[in-house]
């Protein structure tokens, strides 16, 4: 008998395991192979809005600049219970991906040049896709050298990145592009992130990073933000390092990190 019901349990996992592989993540954009990613599009940024919403990327956002995709059997999410993210890895560097209740997504982001990979998972981690793909930044672009990505894991929530530079630039929503060269990529208003600043040639010396929490919510909630510092991308020598800071109150404005770059590496 014991065994008979051992059986029955084999069988029965065997069936929910059949199930829950029914799901299939695609991704329609971006495509594997060799894409050149300039262009009208390729950058984004939103307008400033409080309280923030959930929206898609417009369909002016250049294909090759988006993370677009969908669940395929993706299960209907209970109107009482909270729609989990999904998980969105680039080059290693993992953050929450919106899901929408018929299990698309839809998200910017501004590849850095050369080799790159994307992966997406479903909420519940079982169904996955990868792909890989070159990027080609056109006009004599200089690939990023550094590179801040900030995400946070909370929806309708809006998080704004600041940085102050060596030579006293400051990046931010209200001033994207710096004489220096770094800039804010993609700047998201809405759940999750990202919003992405980069550098093709990084002053050496102390750099400030401020997460602001713009607002969001209206009821109280905490949010974490995840700040990932990626140096010297796509070579031998990159380093990533990430933080987590609890931001709390709209309107509040902390200082996340504090580092040292040196262009001698």
């Amino acid at each position: 008998m014991r065994r008979l019901c051992g059986i029955g349990s084999l069988l029965l996992m065997v069936v929910a395991t059949s199930a829950l592989a029914e799901q299939r993540v695609d991704i329609d954009t971006p495509l594997a192979g060799w894409h050149d990613t300039s262009g009208e599009g390729a950058d984004f940024s939103q307008q400033v809005n409080y309280p923030a919403s959930s929206v898609n990327s417009p369909t002016s956002q250049s294909a090759q600049a988006l993370i677009k995709g969908k669940i395929k059997d993706f299960p209907k999410p209970d109107s009482k219970a909270k729609q989990e993210p999904g998980r969105l890895i680039v080059n290693g560097v993992s953050m929450p991906l919106k899901v929408q209740e018929d299990g698309s997504f839809n998200r910017p982001y501004i590849f850095p040049q050369g080799s790159n990979g994307v992966e997406v998972r479903s909420p519940d981690r079982v169904a996955k896709h990868r792909t890989q793909f070159y990027a080609q930044r056109g006009n004599g672009a200089i690939p990023a050298r550094l590179r801040l990505v900030l995400s946070w894991d909370t929806d309708n929530t809006d998080l704004d990145l600041h940085v102050v530079t060596p030579d006293g630039g400051h990046a931010w929503y209200g001033g994207r592009q710096l004489a220096n060269g770094g800039a804010l990529d993609v700047d998201v208003t809405t759940g999750y992130g990202p919003e992405i600043f980069s550098s093709p040639a990084p002053e050496s010396g102390q750099y400030l990073v401020y997460v602001n929490y713009y607002g969001g919510r209206g009821e109280e909630i905490l949010t974490t933000a995840q700040l990932t510092i990626v140096t010297e991308e796509g070579t031998p020598n990159e380093k990533q390092e990430t933080v987590i800071v609890p931001m709390r109150n709209p309107g509040e404005l902390t200082l996340v990190k504090k580092f040292s770059y040196s262009s001698r590496g």
